[in-house]
Parts: structure tokens; sequence; C-alpha cells
């Protein structure tokens, strides 16, 4: 799991524990307290089970007859661009795309 993702849950925890919960963490990365790791896995579980389903990406266009340049490909390119962004932020967050 991704530090954001960590660092999210831990933000979560410390708003509805009172006083400072307890977020020493073993070699290993799990938690020394046996609640906050049970706290932890099922906030994991929970990201597993959320997942984003983008549209298809269009397919590549076909050339016009009379082009004179390849800007015909502009729009499609700036797409995936965009797409592809969408995609990155969309992980960065700790979930999973289906594309």
């Amino acid at each position: 799991m991704s530090d954001k993702m960590r660092e999210e849950f831990e933000a979560w925890h410390r708003s509805v524990v009172k006083g400072s919960p307890p977020h020493d963490k073993y070699n290993s990365g799990d938690y020394r307290n046996q609640h906050v790791q049970r706290y932890w896995i099922g906030w994991q579980a929970s990201r597993e089970a959320l997942v984003v389903e983008l549209p298809p990406a269009h397919a590549e266009p076909e050339e016009p007859e009379f082009a004179i340049d390849d800007s015909h490909m502009d729009a499609y390119r700036s797409a995936v661009r965009m797409r592809d962004g969408c995609v990155k932020a969309i992980e960065a967050q700790g979930l999973k795309v289906k594309a």
C-alpha cells in the first residue's frame, strides 16, 4: 500500500479516536498495537474493493483523405494524455482503475 494511503488512514484514525492513537510500527510496517493493525487491515480491504471504471479509450482516428498534416490527431492525443493523467491521479489515491 502506498505511503499516501497510510497517511490518510492515520489521519482518519486520529480524527475518530480521542487522544493520540498509537501509530508505532514494527520494521515490517505492521502496527505494534493490534487494534490499530486490525483497523489498518480493514482500511486496506475497503480500498481494495474500490475500483474506478473509466470509459473505454477511443480508437485512433483514421487520417482524412486530404489531410495536409497530422493536426487531426491533436484532439486524440490530448484525450489519451488526459485519460493517462486520470489513471495516475486515481492510482495515487490508492485506488484501482479498470481501464
